[in-house]
């Protein structure tokens, strides 16, 4: 018997690919394909669904990351796939800590995509080891510590040192100085120079504004 696949993604090349890679296979059947993650956990409340194939940033602004973590609380049973092209650093642990079973970078490779499936299906968990290597300025996103990309995160917030300081339990001159390094390796002058480029490139996706 097939495993019902349900596909998440908003962009129509991507989607397209997955829904053909999909029907390809004797393993797999399509349930339905879908642009927004917001639709996805009534889907599964509705029809049945074995795995889902969820990108991370989907229509309307809504997180994969955030439909994959209600979806594991109410069936825990229906595996994820998080499927993106973007390297945000994040997102890696971010889909550990909810329980998404793999994790795997559009490559547009039919066969790539259909083993992470298969062996997601076997009971294993696929994550690669790190995000793809992306350059930005002097440097590459693999140069910049993981203290550093927080900070980076943060920045994308327009916040002061002092409130990032405050939000990260460290001191304004610590958030100061891992921005110097930052500046300092990938040649830019300005932090705002430095933070379209990372955002422009997918490095870091903009944080939303902590509320109160």
């Amino acid at each position: 018997m097939a495993y019902n696949v349900l596909i998440v993604e908003d962009q129509d090349m991507p989607r397209q690919l997955m829904e053909i890679y999909v029907n390809s296979s004797e393993l797999f059947k399509l349930v339905v394909s879908v642009t927004n993650a917001a639709t996805a956990i009534s889907i599964c409340r509705n029809q049945p669904v074995d795995l889902i194939l969820m990108d991370v940033m989907t229509e309307l602004g809504h997180s994969g990351l955030e439909a994959a973590e209600e979806i594991k609380k109410e069936f825990p049973k229906i595996k994820i796939i998080i499927v993106t092209s973007m390297p945000e650093y994040s997102w890696i642990g971010r889909a550990r800590s909810i329980g998404v079973d793999s994790f795997w970078y559009k490559d547009g490779q039919k066969d790539s995509i259909l083993e992470v499936m298969e062996r997601t299906m076997a009971g294993e968990h696929i994550y690669p080891d790190k995000t793809p290597l992306v350059k930005i300025g002097n440097a590459t996103n693999h140069e910049f510590t993981e203290r550093e990309l927080d900070i980076l995160k943060e920045l994308t917030t327009g916040d002061s040192n002092a409130t990032i300081a405050d939000r990260l339990c460290i001191s304004p001159g610590t958030v100061k100085s891992h921005v110097q390094h930052l500046l300092d390796k990938t040649g830019f002058k300005t932090r705002t120079e430095l933070v379209s480029e990372a955002r422009s490139m997918g490095i870091v996706i903009k944080k939303k504004n902590p509320v109160g």
